[in-house]
């Protein structure tokens, strides 16, 4: 059947609703079967088996996300549970979160995030392939942990300086003595995507597997495929092991390992971590793990809120998650701990629904779906905003004294009723400024020439003037 070519004039526009709802994140809609293949097999991604999956987060914030940066302290820990324990939900989208257990501070902060009470995340360790490693998990009646196995020659024959049949022979033992002790062992595969997957990782794999076979389901091993380097890939056709659809495909199909029996954690060294995760959800892994605005070791790990809005495209709705608690969270990790997260970064940025461009504010102006994301004051209690500079134009001085002021529809004011203000703007470019007009300065030409809705409409933020 030919593909139509010509113009199709209609009297109604095609704003394709079904996939952009503006009330949530934009829906990721599928269309048919994904095949490639591995050795004359076929890697099948089908979209009716992946919206039938579990598939969830894990997270790392208070594992992987301290190795970038000064620890936490114990009520800083406690708080960011808090918050993770909202955005989770009742339904627990945010299955689990990780610690470190070897000293007497990070061990508090674990019971203080138990101490909280709440399901989900779920508290679990995470230890070195060391049996002597088990007893803090035991200590704090932890009721998994994950195990550090790395997996690629570089660590097994340069950092471990073992034999490969060494290092499967001790990670087995490590998994069977945690299983021992009533812990359900989850092992972390380093370095997975620099391993030779033939001829190692499978077989390890198939090992760990056989280890706790025996074990009820919920005891059962669980293995995380770790991108250490983000050397990642989800491109078809690319080869091991380098591909996240083959890889996932050798831990389903080859080495037994169930869906929801995977995780993957990446790393952002390529500027592939966001994608390689939904990646590896698509062709297989239930979990990803993630960290609170991506903040880990280097580059950093899958942005948690990422993930959220991603889950949300996926399924179409956010399953009960709190996403104003990550605008909450921002505002906390800024305040209280001190970290300035860039003003573009997504979702949660200073500026990463502001627009600098007249033409921009002009669309925001008449709708503000033409150039907002999606309803980011319902979704994140944040609407979109403007900044003025020089390009702002008379468009950006009135959409941001609008908002500033809260008037809508008919009680807006126009561009001729600001004009007094948009020369303002104007002169000061004129006389050679080039930084951003502040909201203190715009507060002030408000009181200057609009002085009655300056008493009216004062934002609470200018109460204290």
């Amino acid at each position: 059947m030919a593909r139509r070519r010509e113009l199709v004039e209609v009297t109604e526009p095609a704003l394709f609703e079904d996939i952009f709802p503006y009330e949530m994140p934009p829906r990721i809609v599928f269309e048919g079967k994904v095949f490639e293949e591995i050795d004359g097999k076929v890697v099948e991604f089908d979209p009716r088996t992946l919206l039938k999956r579990d598939i969830r987060m894990t997270d790392t914030t208070f594992r992987d996300g301290q190795q970038s940066r000064p620890p936490y302290t114990v009520s800083q820990t406690r708080h960011l549970y808090e918050y993770l324990a909202r955005i989770s939900g009742r339904k627990g989208v945010i299955r689990q979160t990780e610690f470190f257990l070897y000293t007497a501070k990070d061990r508090e902060a674990c019971e203080a995030c138990m101490a909280v009470g709440a399901r989900y995340p779920e508290v679990t360790g995470w230890i070195r392939a060391d049996v002597g490693d088990l007893a803090n998990v035991e200590k704090l009646g932890l009721k998994e942990t994950g195990i550090l196995c790395s997996c690629s020659d570089y660590h097994v024959f340069y950092k471990l300086r073992k034999t490969r049949r060494q290092i499967l022979d001790h990670y087995v033992g490590v998994v069977k003595a945690t299983l021992d002790a009533g812990i359900r062992p989850r092992c972390h595969l380093e370095d997975i995507t620099r391993a030779d997957i033939a001829g190692f990782v499978v077989p390890l794999v198939i090992a760990l597997v056989k280890a706790t076979e025996d074990a009820p389901e919920h005891m059962k091993v669980k293995v995380r495929l770790c991108d250490t380097l983000g050397y990642g890939i989800g491109y078809p056709g690319v080869a091991l092991p380098r591909s996240i659809p083959k890889l996932v495909y050798r831990m389903t199909h080859d080495a037994g390992v169930p869906s929801d029996r995977l995780e993957w954690h990446g790393h952002n060294d390529f500027h592939k971590v966001h994608i390689n995760g939904a990646t590896a959800w698509l062709y297989g892994v239930d979990a990803v793990n993630a960290t609170l605005f991506g903040i880990g070791e280097r580059t950093g790990n899958p942005p948690l809120e990422g993930a959220v809005f991603e889950y949300a495209a996926i399924r179409g709705t956010l399953d009960g998650m709190d996403a104003h608690a990550i605008t909450e969270a921002a505002r906390y990790y800024e305040r209280e701990i001190g970290y300035r997260l860039p003003d573009n970064y997504p979702f949660v940025g200073r500026h990463f629904n502001t627009t600098r461009a007249g033409i921009h504010a002009d669309g925001l102006w008449r709708d503000e779906r033409i150039y907002n994301i999606f309803d980011t004051e319902k979704l994140l209690g944040r609407g979109p905003n403007v900044a003025i500079t020089d390009k702002s134009g008379a468009d950006g001085v009135a959409l941001w004294v609008n908002q500033f002021l809260g008037l809508e529809g008919d009680e807006r004011l126009s561009k001729i009723k600001l004009h007094k203000i948009c020369r303002w703007v104007t002169d000061q470019y004129t006389d050679g400024r080039t930084t951003v007009i502040s909201d203190e300065e715009m507060v002030e030409q408000i009181r200057q020439h609009l002085p009655q809705h300056y008493k009216t409409h004062l934002h609470p933020q200018f109460q204290s003037e």
